[in-house]
């Protein structure tokens, strides 16, 4: 399996000081959190996608070609690109680029977003939400496989030989749908033959073996073979010498986390330590505890979804860098030698 991380770089108050670092100061950290994972051994880094003066990057491709300069070998995608509102044609052309500085390694995992404000920002409407995500990604396969592309559609002007330029170090960039827990969405993912990213932030996972068997099961019917199909599962985390020690350390960035994005939305900002308490159980999707716990989480999951690969969030709610680091490096050296192992048995 595939161990890697990823941010969505929001920028929160630490919560024991209240103190908010800069956008600049986010994204150094970002490229030294990509440079120790690929040092340390892990397979994926990915960078989210926002639009929002509360988050630090909203061009995930520029954010990506600064740390394809200082690593070797990670993987490097999004997490996610909001593809209803980004022109496929500019989206392929800026990750081929990529791939090439990259030697390689660029991917994208597209999702349709959980803020709308990119479909006013770029003059897109949001009633037409599902129907530009569908068109924008059939065009995206299409820019992948041709170097020539004629193509006409409902939402951007048509394409006529149109040369696609540069094409990619790899034969075809690799694309995943970002999945949260629609039915359809999943469906459309098995009929593309792109991979299935689980977004499984909490809760029990079983709920998304679900999604999984739709995933695989629309992917036979569009005759795709099984052993091109990738699921991945992405889920927040925080890894510490003992559960509880990871859970009295981890409470307070992940209620943060939760209240100002839960604020944004409108929604009860409140976590109490009890209810943090119930989505942090052993039978939950929350990967919260000590490297053993994570191990037994992931490994569980593994047995539900079958899945090739799991990135962790981890750099939430205002937490500062050397946690972050420390957890990058527990997850690098305790837990991923062990999921591999196990997943690696015939």
């Amino acid at each position: 399996m595939e161990i890697g991380i990823y941010t969505l770089a929001d920028l929160g108050p630490n919560p024991h000081t209240g103190k908010t670092i800069s956008a600049h100061q986010r994204l150094k950290e970002i490229i030294q959190a990509a440079k120790m994972a690929d040092e340390l051994g892990l397979d994926v880094f990915g960078v989210g996608e926002h639009h929002r003066l509360d988050y630090a990057v909203s061009a995930p491709a520029i954010v990506l070609s600064a740390v394809s300069q200082v690593t070797k070998r990670i993987k490097l995608t999004t997490t996610t690109t909001v593809l209803n509102t980004i022109d496929p044609v500019r989206l392929f052309e800026d990750f081929a680029t990529l791939d090439l500085l990259s030697n390689g390694r660029a991917e994208i995992i597209a999702g349709r977003g959980a803020f709308i404000e990119s479909f006013p920002l770029f003059g897109y409407d949001v009633n037409q939400y599902d129907e530009l995500f569908e068109e924008h990604i059939e065009l995206f396969l299409k820019l992948n496989a041709e170097e020539r592309v004629t193509w006409s559609g409902r939402f951007r002007s048509p394409l006529q030989a149109a040369e696609i330029a540069p094409r990619p170090l790899q034969k075809e960039i690799p694309i995943w749908v970002g999945v949260g827990g629609t039915p359809e969405s999943a469906a459309r993912a098995g009929r593309l033959g792109t991979g299935l990213a689980l977004a499984i932030l909490g809760g029990p996972p079983i709920r998304f073996k679900l999604l999984v068997d739709i995933y695989r099961q629309a992917a036979s019917q569009a005759g795709h073979a099984p052993e091109s199909l990738k699921v991945g599962v992405t889920g927040h985390a925080y890894i510490s010498k003992t559960t509880e020690q990871a859970k009295d350390e981890y409470y307070a960035f992940h209620s943060n986390y939760w209240g100002y994005l839960n604020r944004q939305r409108g929604m009860s900002t409140h976590m109490s330590r009890a209810d943090f308490e119930i989505m942090a159980a052993p039978e939950t999707a929350l990967f919260v505890g000590s490297s053993q716990q994570i191990i037994e989480k992931i490994l569980y999951q593994y047995e539900l979804f079958g899945h090739q690969r799991f990135i962790a969030q981890m750099d939430i709610g205002g937490m500062p860098f050397e946690k972050v680091a420390e957890n990058i490096e527990r997850l690098a050296t305790e837990v991923a030698p062990v999921v591999r192992r196990e997943t690696g048995k015939q």
